[in-house]
């Protein structure tokens, strides 16, 4: 993973136009170790083509952490790493908490690099929806609160392998989300009328094509394979919801809240699909 591992898969000739101060929650893998081709598990199915364990370096990865097929991946089985994305946790682990030591060269680090990690990464997923609600005007109220936080968890991403491997990021996810929460009742406020509140729903194969989302609740929602094309999802909060697979053709998701390029990497889409300005168009997209 590095030079033909550029984390997640997208389309190079419509690069994301507004960063929003989030250079450092992307993925740069020619700056990382491989982490996620080894640290994490994964099992044979639709994604994976093969079972790999937590610790066990993926057979593609090379010995530079390059991935040897990375411009194949969907056709080789594993559309899964097309769809994850580490929120620049990778390199943060490799070169601040570990300070440049792999786990090839350090072997006697590499259980703790491995658990840091996943850590690591929810750390850096919080800091990307902190930073956006910062975006967010209507949101100003709860601005004060929310640059509080982004201080406190950016200081926790820096701290040593053991203080990470220590805290309690499930406590500390649960604090946040109540000010995210309260962000996302005031961007969606903006949106005129009665809001449709889908939260946690199952919406697995639901036919929603066309439908008015706007300022809609998803968080969490389970949208697998759900039709949504032509769907206007503007200012719907899709923190956590799942769209593998899902249709979103002519979709317009333009200030869609919370929204991640692995949401976007795991479902379906095509150049009439409207996207926030932070994120890329995926390669596979036609």
């Amino acid at each position: 993973m590095s030079p033909k591992h550029q984390g997640p898969t997208t389309d190079s000739r419509k690069p994301p136009v507004a960063d929003g101060g989030r250079k450092d929650l992307r993925a740069d893998c020619a700056n990382c170790f491989g982490l996620c081709c080894v640290a994490l598990p994964f099992a044979r199915s639709a994604d994976f083509a093969v079972d790999k364990d937590a610790g066990q370096p993926c057979s593609n990865l090379e010995a530079d952490f390059r991935c040897g097929i990375h411009t194949r991946l969907r056709e080789k089985g594993f559309p899964g790493c097309t769809a994850y994305d580490c929120f620049g946790a990778g390199q943060k682990v490799s070169h601040v908490t570990f300070g440049g030591s792999d786990w090839r060269q350090e072997p006697d680090s590499a259980r703790r690099m491995f658990a840091v990690f996943p850590l690591m990464r929810q750390l850096h997923e919080l800091l990307w929806y902190i930073t956006e609600a910062l975006g967010h005007a209507s949101a100003r109220p709860a601005h004060q609160d929310l640059r509080k936080a982004l201080g406190r968890v950016e200081e926790l991403s820096r701290g040593s392998a053991e203080s990470l491997l220590e805290l309690d990021v499930a406590a500390l996810r649960g604090d946040v989300n109540v000010l995210l929460l309260q962000a996302s009742e005031r961007i969606r406020a903006t949106v005129p009328g009665r809001k449709k509140n889908h939260r946690g729903a199952d919406l697995i194969g639901a036919g929603l094509a066309g439908a008015d989302l706007r300022g809609a609740n998803l968080r969490g929602a389970l949208l697998i394979a759900a039709d949504l094309s032509g769907a206007d999802l503007r200012t719907a909060d899709l923190i956590g919801a799942d769209l593998r697979g899902a249709d979103l053709s002519g979709a317009d998701l333009t200030g869609s809240i919370f929204l991640t390029q692995a949401q976007v990497n795991a479902a379906k889409g095509d150049t009439a699909t409207r996207l926030p300005l932070a994120l890329g168009r995926p390669a596979h997209w036609h």
